[in-house]
C-alpha cells in the first residue's frame, strides 16, 4: 500500500468507528426522535441522506447502493416532510459530539482534535469526481460550523464536530469508492451482500435483514451467484468468488488512498495514532455491534497490522461507558 506503514484499510477502521456514533449512539437517535424522524431506518436515510440536499428516493438507492430500493422509499422523501436537510446536518453534528463526550474519555477527543489540521488537510481531498456523498459531506462544514454557533455549541465541542464531519466525509470517500469498484467487478448491492457473508461466515440476517432484502430475494440471489460459480449451494464463498471480493476490497483500499497521499508516512502514522485511542473506545462500549452490517471489523481483528503510534488509555474511560446497545 502507498500509505507506509499504515494503510488506508487501518485508517478506515478508524475513521468509521467514529463516524458511526451517527447511527447508534443513544444521543444520535434521540436527537432524530426530537426532530419529528420516527424510527432508526427512517433516521438512518435521513441523516446520511441530508448533506445531498431535498432529494427524491433515487439519488439515495444509487448512492447508498445496496440497500433495497422499497427501503429507501419508505423514508425518502417524506423526511424532508418533517425537517429541513440543511437544519439535520446541524443537528446530527450536535449529536455525534454528543455521542463521542460520552464514549471516548477527554484525554482521546483532545487527541483527535489535536489531528485537526492533518484531517483538513485530508478531508480537502476526499471530493472528487464521482464521489458524490463525499463532496457533498465535504462542502458541509462552514454552514454546520455557522448553525452550531447559532445553537450556542462552546468552541471545544465545535472542534469535535468538525473531527466527526472531517471523519464522515472521508467515511463516504471510501464508500464511494467501493460503489465504482463494485461495478467495475459487475456486482450488484445484493451480490455485494451475499459474496461478503460467503466469504467471511456472517449469519444472513445481518445483511440480508438490514438491507432490506427478503429471504425470496436473498435464496434467489444466492442461486444465480451459484450458477456463476461464485457460491456453493450452502452460501460458501467458492474460491473464485473469495478472488473477486479480494479484488473489490484491493481496488476499493486503493481508491481510499488519494486523500492521504499528500501526507508522508509520519503523518500519516500520526493521525492514525490520534484517531485510534478514541476508535478503541468507542468499539469496546459495545454502543454498535460485531458483526455487524458496516462490515466494520474489530480493531483487535487488525492484529496483523502495525500498532498504532498511540494506544489507547481507557484509565480515564467516563463511566457508564461499558454498556451494550440500546
Amino acid at each position: 500500500m502507498g500509505l507506509g506503514r499504515v494503510t488506508s484499510r487501518q485508517l478506515w477502521v478508524a475513521i468509521e468507528s467514529i463516524h458511526a456514533v451517527t447511527y447508534f449512539a443513544a444521543q444520535c437517535r434521540q436527537a432524530l426522535r426530537d426532530a419529528g424522524v420516527k424510527g432508526f431506518w427512517a433516521g438512518y436515510f435521513a441523516a446520511r441522506a441530508a448533506p445531498l440536499g431535498v432529494v427524491g428516493a433515487g439519488p439515495v438507492v444509487a448512492a447508498f447502493y445496496n440497500f433495497h430500493p422499497a427501503m429507501v422509499q419508505q423514508a425518502v422523501p417524506s423526511c424532508w416532510e418533517v425537517i429541513d436537510p440543511g437544519e439535520l446536518t446541524v443537528r446530527r453534528a450536535a449529536a455525534a459530539v454528543a455521542g463521542l463526550i460520552d464514549l471516548c474519555a477527554p484525554g482521546q477527543l483532545a487527541g483527535a482534535v489535536a489531528a485537526l489540521p492533518l484531517l483538513r488537510a485530508v478531508s480537502e481531498r476526499s471530493a472528487g469526481e464521482g464521489r458524490v456523498m463525499a463532496g457533498a459531506n465535504r462542502g458541509l462544514w462552514p454552514s454546520v460550523a455557522v448553525g452550531l454557533g447559532r445553537r450556542g455549541v462552546p468552541a471545544q465541542q465545535v472542534a469535535v464536530a468538525e473531527v466527526w464531519q472531517a471523519c464522515t466525509s472521508l467515511r463516504e470517500h471510501r464508500g464511494d469508492g467501493h460503489v465504482a469498484a463494485l461495478l467495475t467487478h459487475g456486482i450488484s448491492g445484493l451480490d455485494a451482500h451475499l459474496l461478503a457473508a460467503g466469504t467471511q461466515g456472517l449469519p444472513a440476517e445481518v445483511l440480508r435483514d438490514n438491507r432490506g432484502w427478503s429471504d425470496q430475494q436473498w435464496q434467489a440471489g444466492a442461486a444465480d451467484m451459484t450458477k456463476r460459480g461464485l457460491l456453493h449451494p450452502d452460501g460458501r464463498a467458492t474460491g473464485v468468488g473469495h478472488a473477486l471480493r479480494a479484488s473489490v476490497e484491493a481496488m476499493t483500499d486503493a481508491l481510499a488512498e488519494h486523500p492521504f497521499s499528500a501526507l508522508g508516512d509520519d503523518d500519516i502514522r500520526s493521525l492514525y495514532g490520534a484517531l485510534f485511542g478514541c476508535a478503541a473506545q468507542i468499539q469496546s462500549s459495545g454502543v454498535f455491534p460485531f458483526p455487524n452490517p458496516m462490515g466494520l471489523p474489530e480493531l483487535a481483528a487488525l492484529s496483523e497490522l502495525s500498532e498504532p503510534a498511540v494506544l489507547p488509555d481507557r484509565s480515564d474511560r467516563p463511566e457508564g461507558s461499558e454498556r451494550t446497545a440500546d
